[in-house]
């Protein structure tokens, strides 16, 4: 993304956009985490209508009745309403406090986001359409990255060119890209998983059905099922096996391609090199978050260890946004 024209130092105005951009991703990270508890206790569908909760304009929905499953889905719409009005005044004081047009398109970006977030958000709702969800959940840690981003194009180090001094760290951008379309593919295997609500397709790791790879004859996936009907869990189906099977192995594809970028950014670089320390930070991320991983099966799908899962991964796709974003400026 072309930062031009690069400024000297930051002007005041520019450092109040940076703030307001920091304050408006932590309130954003908050909101992936309430989604995230919404869609980890199943309780999306908890208030049937939209925009109004329960015939209640939103804003005015008694607070006696925030209970159970509603008060989940009910305060992340909130919190979701309050998102979608920082981000329009963020995007109002760009155009009026900021002269790069990168910041202009960034701005744009996100406000169209915030809106189409929003509206998927509502039709997931009253189309009871599960799929919508899956975008939903795509778009949302999106969002989040061009967040992170436009703080860091606001900050004083950005503004000042510490971005763009290190032509030689440019050799490895491809791979950290490589990373960043990794993690949307497992971003999107995730929440295909997650929002078909059928629970743990595969109960066991790091086995699957105590096998390396599972039967999926049809034999195999009925006696699977007259287990999990029998423990009071819904039937699964061999695409879902498949999917998380697919989940795993993407996740060790990504460790390899991240552990790659550690090991050459050690090869190329000194020591306290920020390229090592951006890598090093990506795959310490990755271990815990495959850790989180494993004991989200273990805990047969816990919903703070299935969301603190989520959580990470949202910070991860940020952190391998910057890291790469950086990448590629730093010869401008």
């Amino acid at each position: 993304m072309n930062s031009s024209p690069q400024l000297n130092y930051p002007s005041s105005s520019t450092l109040f956009l940076h703030l307001f951009a920091i304050i408006t991703a932590g309130c954003t990270f908050l909101l992936l985490c309430s989604g995230g508890l919404v869609t980890s206790k199943g309780v999306g569908m908890s208030v049937p209508d939209w925009p109004t909760t329960y015939g209640y304009n939103m804003f005015l929905f008694p607070i006696s009745r925030w209970v159970g499953g509603v008060f989940y889905e009910h305060s992340h719409r909130l919190l979701a309403s309050a998102i979608g009005l920082l981000t329009l005044l963020l995007a109002l004081l760009t155009f009026v406090l900021e002269k790069r047009r990168s910041l202009h398109y960034l701005a744009t970006a996100m406000l169209f986001g915030v809106i189409l977030q929003g509206i998927l958000g509502g039709l997931r709702v009253t189309l009871y359409k599960d799929e919508l969800g899956i975008f939903h959940a795509i778009l949302a840690q999106s969002f989040f990255g061009l967040l992170l981003i436009f703080s860091v194009m606001t900050s004083r180090s950005f503004c000042e060119g510490t971005w763009s001094r290190d032509g030689s760290s440019t050799s490895l951008r491809w791979l950290a890209l490589l990373g960043v379309f990794l993690i949307y593919f497992q971003l999107i295997i995730a929440a295909t998983m997650r929002h078909s609500h059928l629970g743990l397709s595969i109960p066991d790791f790091p086995t699957a059905y105590g096998h390396l790879l599972p039967d999926l004859s049809a034999q195999a996936l009925t006696r699977i099922n007259e287990h999990r009907l029998a423990q009071g869990i819904m039937p699964t189906t061999a695409l879902q096996i498949v999917l998380q099977m697919i989940h795993r192995g993407g996740a060790t594809l990504l460790f390899g391609v991240v552990v790659l970028l550690i090991i050459r950014s050690y090869e190329f670089f000194p020591a306290k090199h920020w390229v090592r320390s951006w890598s090093t930070l990506w795959g310490v991320m990755l271990v815990v978050q495959m850790i989180l991983g494993a004991w989200t099966i273990w805990s047969n799908k816990a919903a703070d260890v299935a969301t603190a899962h989520m959580a990470l991964g949202a910070l991860t796709l940020g952190i391998a946004f910057l890291f790469t974003f950086r990448l590629f400026t730093a010869s401008q």
